[in-house]
Formats: structure tokens, sequence, C-alpha cells
């Protein structure tokens, strides 16, 4: 039920020609009880969103369509009324498989008040389903999410008491355990892109990313589904270059073109950002980026860098790391990557986090996702909503609000270190970064080191099972995951251990009998040198 079905092949469209409807005549081709897969990213990229809006409005206008399953692998929306936040209507949909909820705020509040089942998906095991319901396949057995939230022992991927069936399995091969994610078969799904040929065939080049748009078309219309790709022009057949074609035309039954479409909410259309043109980050032109406690975290966390390395830097407090190794001048010393698909260049922080300017390789979103999962990375750079003494983390559900994982589970439980940062405490904290120190001016409401996270996205036996490398950096305190949990290794200067440190966590940690202080140049506002000193470099 709800998408689990193979469905069979529907009859193909007449002719080659693709019809080229209005927003509202396409989402037309949406019935009661279908499956309707959305690809894009948060803050708009490769959104479709007029789609979107117009599935929303005939809705609202009409109460039909009734019962829908969202899929959607990222999450869509601008953390307010965007992305999957205009689809968040009673009776409108009925569940929601999302790999991120917390940028589309208005559906988390349907699934918080268990008005819509609800499930949260590792966001790269999601791409790869496209792809595996594309060829026929069941579902997908992975590594992924095991000793987590995700894993059948533990919630399931449920994230609220309206969702009852059982989507993951737990199997044994070989005497090991995988988890069993079944696949989902789309009867729609949203696209977007640049270009259309009148047959179909789409390109991309003002996108930002292609995300898993391909394999979601390939799902849906193997499995006698429809796929709508919302453009910004359409051209005569044959003139885009066959090269530039990332959708072949045979998968695509309609057409909705918007003039002047947004490369990204609210932002216009920029060569830089689709990779057309290298922006000059001459040292002439640069900005520092302010001394305040989220550089002295992306700073520590460069640390953690050796030459050579592959990293992945997650949404959050860890955007900083890439502009912190700009400014050092060691950009070009390790390549950090963003499991949307960049490769290289500095990223986009906050909303428009997955845009990047002078990105050195686009790939799509499944493909990256299969590097990672095989551990193809050095180092992952990821913020923590809370930990505890054994090393757990919690991002994607606290405090009764919801977020999801996005990619979180499939980084850090793949890559050989895996880095996680934040502030010691949150809510209404006031900290200021001055003469080599921090000052805290007003202590944080809520404690982010507690004694036992109430949901695991990360596992810290495991990863000590798996002989991983973990770190917890924040900006007044540096931890270590050993085999008895976790271990405070480094304090920064002019804390005082009692009060500013355990005084203000859940537990108390082992210290090390090595416990040293932070780099002082962290809190500095001159460069830190770390050319020379970490790196070897002149």
């Amino acid at each position: 039920m709800y998408g689990l079905e193979k469905k069979q092949r529907g009859p193909s469209r007449k002719g080659k020609r693709v019809p080229v409807l209005t927003a509202a005549e396409a989402v037309r081709l949406v019935k009661d009880g279908d499956v309707v897969a959305m690809c894009g990213a948060g803050g708009g990229i490769n959104e479709a969103t007029e789609l979107i809006y117009a599935l929303a409005d005939r809705y609202r206008d009409t109460q039909t369509p009734r019962d829908l399953v969202f899929w959607h692998s990222t999450g869509l929306g601008d953390r307010g009324d965007k992305g999957m936040s205009p689809l968040a209507q009673k009776g409108l949909v009925k569940r929601d498989i999302g790999g991120h909820w917390g940028q589309s705020p208005r559906m988390c509040e349907m699934a918080e008040h268990n008005e819509i089942e609800a499930y949260n998906f590792p966001m790269g095991v999601m791409a790869q389903l496209m792809r595996a319901a594309a060829a026929g396949m069941p579902g997908v057995l992975s590594h992924v999410g095991l000793g987590t939230f995700l894993d059948p022992r533990q919630q399931g991927g449920r994230l609220n008491e309206a969702t009852k069936e059982e989507l993951i399995r737990l199997q044994e091969i070989d005497g090991k355990e995988w988890l069993f994610y079944p696949c989902i078969y789309p009867d729609i799904a949203f696209i977007r892109g640049t270009s259309a040929d009148t047959e179909g065939y789409v390109t991309m080049e003002d996108e930002v990313l292609y995300t898993d748009s391909y394999a979601t078309a390939m799902a849906a219309h193997n499995n006698g589904g429809k796929v709508i790709v919302q453009v910004e022009r359409v051209v005569k057949a044959g003139t885009l270059p066959s090269k530039a074609v990332q959708i072949p035309g045979h998968l695509i039954d309609a057409i909705v073109v918007v003039p002047d479409q947004p490369q990204l909410y609210g932002v216009p259309t920029s060569g830089f950002v689709s990779g057309r043109y290298i922006q000059d980050f001459s040292e002439e032109a640069e900005e520092a980026m302010p001394l305040t406690e989220r550089k002295v975290i992306a700073r520590r966390a460069l640390m953690e860098v050796e030459s050579g390395y592959i990293g992945n830097v997650g949404v959050g407090i860890c955007d900083g790391i890439g502009v912190v190794a700009k400014e050092e001048g060691v950009s070009d010393e390790f390549t950090l990557t963003v499991e949307t698909g960049i490769v290289g260049g500095v990223s986009a922080q906050g909303i428009y986090f997955g845009a990047s300017v002078n990105a050195r390789a686009v790939v799509d979103m499944p493909s990256q996702f299969d590097f990672y999962d095989g551990g193809g990375l050095d180092i992952s750079f990821l913020s923590f909503a809370e930990f505890d003494e054994e090393g757990n983390v919690n991002v994607h559900k606290f405090n009764g609000k919801i977020m999801g994982t996005g990619g979180f589970v499939d980084i850090c439980q793949n890559s050989r270190k895996a880095v996680f940062a934040g502030t010691l405490k949150a809510g209404g904290l006031r900290e200021k970064v001055e003469d080599g120190k921090i000052h805290i001016e007003k202590e944080g409401r809520f404690i982010k080191a507690v004694k036992k996270v109430p949901e695991i996205t990360f596992n810290g036996k495991e990863a000590v099972r798996r002989g991983q490398e973990v770190v917890f950096i924040t900006e007044r305190a540096v931890f270590r995951l050993e085999e008895d949990g976790l271990v405070l290794t480094e304090i920064a200067p002019g804390m005082d251990l009692e009060k500013d440190i355990f005084g203000q966590m859940a537990f108390r940690p082992r210290v090390s009998e090595e416990l040293k202080e932070m780099d002082r140049r962290l809190f500095l506002p001159e460069r830190m040198g770390v050319r020379q000193s970490q790196f070897g470099m002149d």
C-alpha cells in the first residue's frame, strides 16, 4: 500500500511532442492516493516551486486530490512557508516520507500533531531507492542506519504515533546485519530543469544541482507514472546539446514553462552558482568571517584536516569551515563535498546550503552517496543538536520538534573521522570572543550535553566498534570518543572547568590525563597561519 506496489506500465504518450501545460493544468494529472515524488533541495534549489503551489491551490479550491503520499529525499523550503509547507493541508496529505523535514515547518507541525503519517529515511538511501525503483528492484539493502532511530529495533524511521506501518526491516545475510528499505514507486514526479525541447529533452544549465531528478523521473516512468518538468523555456526539438541533456525526452509527460524562474528563492540567477563562471576570490576582495564563537568552532574543526583529505561539510555551524580554509589559504589542500552532489568550491550558508561557488564538479546525488556509503570520506563535519556521555548524537527530533536527518546518518556513519560541532549550550546564549578568550555574556537555557539522548541519529558505541575516530568540538571544550565514552581533551583559555564546562553539562565526562588548552590562535582576530604550521607550506 501507499506506493509499495509496483505498477503496470501505462500507455506511452502519443507521438514525440510533449504537451506544454500551465501548472494548474499539469497538476490535474495527480489523482487521489497518488505517490508524488518531489526533487530539489533547500532554498529553492532545483525545486519545481510552481507545481507545488499549483497543487496546493487546487486542493484548497476543490478539496481534490486527497490522501496523497509525498516523497522527498531532501529538505525543501526556507524554514518558513515555502517548500512542502504549502502542501500541509488536512486531507491533501496522508503520508510523508522525507529525508529532511525542518525546512518545511508547516508539514512538521502536522506530523507533530499526529495529523499525518510521517517517516524519516536517510537522504542517501532515498536517492538510491529511486534508482532501485527505476530498475524494478524491491528495495535497497544497506548498513546505513543500523543502531539508530532508523533501525526497527528502535523507531524504524517513524516520527510520530500516527505512523504504524513498519517499512524498514532488519535482515541478516551470512551473519551480518543489514537494513532493508523498500522501494516506493511514484505515480507522479515533479522535477525542474532550465530548458526543454519540444520532445521533452531537458537541460539544467542554470540549475545549481542535479539532485536525484534523473533517477526519480525513471522511477515514475518505468512504473506507469507521469513525469512533469518545470523549465524556463522550450526550444526546437533537437537543438539542445546532447551532452548537456540530463533527462531524456522519453521520460517526460508534460512541460510547464515558468519564464525567468528563480535559481534560488528570491535571488537572481548567477552564473557563478550554476558553474558557468569562476568567481575571483582575490585576497584584496576577501572579507574575513567575523570572529565569533562560530568562527572559533570552524577554525578548530579545520585543525582536524590533513593534506589530501576528502571531506563532507554539513549545514549549520560547520558551514563556515570552507570560508575559514579560504581565509587561511589552504582551500586547495583538501576537498570538501556536499551530499547533494557538489565537489569542491565554497558552499553557501543558511537556507541556500547546497549551492556553491567555484565547484570543481557536480554529480548526481545517488552517485555522491555511493561514494560516501562505500567509505570514500576521510572526514565529515556535522552539527549536533544534543549528544550524550556514550557519544550518541541526536539531530532528527528533539524537544518534541521534528527536523529530520537529511544525509547525516549516511555521512557520519561512513566517514573515517566524524567531527561533530556546536556550542555547548543553546537558547539565548550570548558570547563574545575578545582578548584571546571566550566571554560568556549570557548563558544558554538549553543543555546540549545530555545524560542520554532520547533518540539516536549517530550511535557512539557502534562507532567505537567500527574503530571510527570521533571528535566533538565546542567553543569552550573539545571531547573525543573512547571505549568508555566521551573524554575531555581540551579546554578554552579562561574557561572555569567546573562552572563553564561541567556545570553546563548533564553528565561528567572523564578528563584526559593530557588535558590541554585549546590553541590560542583560535581566539585571535588575525589569521592562524595553519598554512605553515599544519600543512607545512610556505
